[in-house]
């Protein structure tokens, strides 16, 4: 493969070619120095499955790897990719000349690998090849898992029969989906509950909370109360699903005694297991392990391999989890699709003799039993199917669907339907100076054509608030702060890639000169939105939290970022500018960084190529950011076409 050339020059030639890095490079380096002469294929699998880990991807599946090495490695480029890769790239097609049998002989032979528990920096189990640290980790999340699926009840808590009739009296759906998650969440200590938007993912678990506490009460005669975690990814999911809780306990029948139990606020998970400055350990593990009876994490989407394993290993063998999160968003943008892989077959409804016997007691409706019966964990995972925010006229919701389901003919249809759907719009821009698309980003009220209805918010809705209806005195700075918070996340700019004119970086530069003319480039200026990029654990940021630039009281430039209050809705912190090295403006921001986020109006813009990230998943998780509006602007015809009949799954 090599044909005598180093392997280091060989990565130095595909990291000039943007398919490596140069970490790849170094851990390859590091190989070496564990193993002087180890062969050209193992130092090429570490190399790869390095790139797959930078790529999202767990481990290195080589099987895959000698069949179609283009596809298993994402090897960026232009729309003739795959031809310009077999024809010019003898690189890659090279390893086509490499059978199986031959990859995990020269892997097996090598003191670098191992299979299972050892000291070698890679593992190979089977087909695949993992880092030893991600090995671990995937160990964890199933042995912690398995151990949760067993049943902590003999039979069915007949007591919560009257409490389930009160809270699920009649469903607009048949079967009453987040009435069978109640009642499968009780029989184990592991549950998934997923949904799309709008499926009542939040409201489910408010009910499940006041009959998890019903149940303690009547087990426990009142003699101890639930201690109950509630967590989030980000800091904006938490507050989030703070939100939601609140809301729908307001409309739940319940007694005040159970509503004062059930917790409204959510924290991060970093702040729930206690991160550590330049650690990438936390205070609670399995020797230090949370003080709960159940933790409940949602947008669980967003949680990757290492961060789901830390929680797992915090976790008492008597805590319940329970992970809530759209099976069908965007993975984690770290390594690891674990909503994904735990959800897998979630949709076939695979119950088997015992879930089926378990559930039909409280509910109206006979379930079919499958033809054949999933697997453990799809006996304990729900997936809600009917949206009660986006009904059958929704644009957003009919189009979500078509996109989610790779029919990209319908979603075609249905964009070009906008006099029937109000809330969509689609606009093919220009250039990168479209007028259109300055006209969008800097409008307050709406527009009136170019096919985008009036109704729809850009920027100069939040700028209005901070010139309008900025406070006369020190008391009303966090509350107006909060206003301009509020009327941010009305509209935002959403990209598939970060570089060129239509990634986040084109953009950011752009929007930024025609909202502040006058304002000179990477300076501070109030009204300057900025994401953390890294997390600071001293203030208490973390990577994704957006603040706004701000003048206080005093007419000093501070950076306003909601606090991670438990007690305080309206709580901000306030950071001086010189504080934040490590920001970036955000104006656009990345569809992955959106996750855990919702806009009233999401404007999301395709780049003029494919990518490999460019995906349905990523176009699915754009649109359902949206609550009320959802404009897509193409820079290509086509390009919307093609991401929706790609999938990374």
């Amino acid at each position: 493969m090599t044909q005598g050339v180093s392997v280091l020059e060989n990565i130095n030639k595909w990291i000039s070619l943007g398919w490596l890095s140069h970490l790849d490079r170094a851990f390859v380096r590091f190989l070496l120095d564990q193993e002087a002469d180890a062969s050209d294929l193992v130092l090429w699998a570490g190399a790869l499955v390095s790139h797959q880990l930078g790529r999202g991807e767990v481990y290195l599946d080589i099987e895959k790897l000698c069949q179609q090495p283009g596809l298993t490695l994402a090897i960026p480029g232009d729309d003739d990719w795959q031809s310009a890769v077999c024809e010019e790239h003898a690189e890659l097609s090279a390893f086509k000349a490499y059978n199986l049998e031959q990859w995990k002989t020269a892997l097996s032979h090598s003191s670098l690998t191992a299979p299972g528990n050892g000291g070698t920096p890679l593992v190979l189990e089977g087909n695949r090849l993992y880092l030893r640290r991600y090995w671990r980790y995937q160990q964890i999340l199933e042995k912690s898992i398995q151990q949760r699926l067993q049943p902590i009840r003999d039979n069915p808590p007949e007591a919560l029969q009257e409490q389930l009739q009160t809270l699920f009296p009649v469903s607009p759906e048949n079967p009453d989906w987040q009435k069978i998650a109640c009642v499968l969440a009780l029989r184990a200590r592991f549950t998934v509950i997923t949904g799309g938007p709008g499926t009542g993912k939040t409201t489910t678990l408010t009910k499940l909370l006041a009959l998890l506490i019903k149940l303690a009460n009547d087990e426990f005669s009142h003699a101890r109360k639930l201690s109950i975690l509630l967590a989030a990814p980000t800091g904006k999911a938490a507050a989030r699903v703070s939100e939601s809780i609140s809301k729908a306990l307001e409309k739940l029948d319940i007694s005040d005694d159970i509503k004062q139990c059930i917790p409204k606020k959510a924290s991060t998970l970093h702040r729930l297991l206690g991160s550590r400055h330049d650690s990438r350990r936390y205070l609670h593990h399995r020797n230090n392990p949370l003080a709960a009876d159940m933790v409940i994490v949602d947008e669980a989407s967003m949680i990757d391999l290492e961060m789901m394993a830390s929680l797992l290993d915090a976790l008492p063998d008597s805590t319940s989890l329970i992970l809530l999160g759209d099976k069908d968003q965007l993975a984690s943008v770290e390594a690891g699709s674990v909503m994904g892989d735990l959800c897998l077959g979630a949709e076939k409804m695979a119950y088997d003799q015992q879930t089926l016997g378990w559930i039909q007691p409280y509910i109206d409706e006979v379930l079919i039993e499958p033809v054949l019966a999933g697997s453990a964990i799809n006996q304990q995972t729900i997936m809600l199917r009917y949206s009660y925010r986006f009904g059958e006229h929704s644009g957003i919701g009919q189009l979500s669907k078509a996109v989610n389901s790779g029919n990209a003919e319908k979603a075609e249809a249905i964009l070009t339907d906008l006099c029937k759907f109000k809330d969509l719009g689609r606009v093919l821009l220009n250039d990168p100076a479209d007028s259109c698309l300055k006209r969008l980003v800097s409008v307050n009220a709406g527009l009136s054509d170019d096919g985008m209805p009036n109704g729809r918010q850009g920027y100069g809705y939040y700028l209005d608030v901070i010139r309008n209806k900025r406070p006369t005195d020190n008391t009303q700075c966090q509350q107006w702060a909060r206003q301009v918070m509020e009327a941010f996340d009305a509209f935002q700019v959403l990209c598939a890639l970060r570089r060129g004119p239509w990634g986040v970086n084109g953009l950011n530069q752009r929007i930024e000169q025609w909202l502040f003319p006058d304002q000179k480039p990477s300076l501070w200026y109030e009204g300057r939105p900025v994401m953390i990029t890294r997390n600071d654990y001293n203030l208490g940021l973390m990577n994704g939290d957006v603040g706004i630039t701000l003048k206080d009281s005093n007419g000093k430039l501070r950076v306003a970022f909601p606090a991670e209050d438990l007690h305080d809705e309206l709580k901000i912190l306030w950071v001086s500018p010189m504080r934040l090295p490590d920001v970036e403006t955000a104006f656009a921001i990345t569809v992955h960084k959106s996750q855990g986020s919702e806009y009233n109006h999401v404007a999301l813009i395709l780049p003029e190529t494919r990518s490999p990230v460019l995906t349905r998943e990523l176009v699915y998780t754009a649109i359902t950011r949206a609550k009320e509006n959802f404009t897509l602007l193409e820079s290509r015809a086509q390009v919307f076409k093609q991401a929706i009949l790609t999938s990374c799954k």
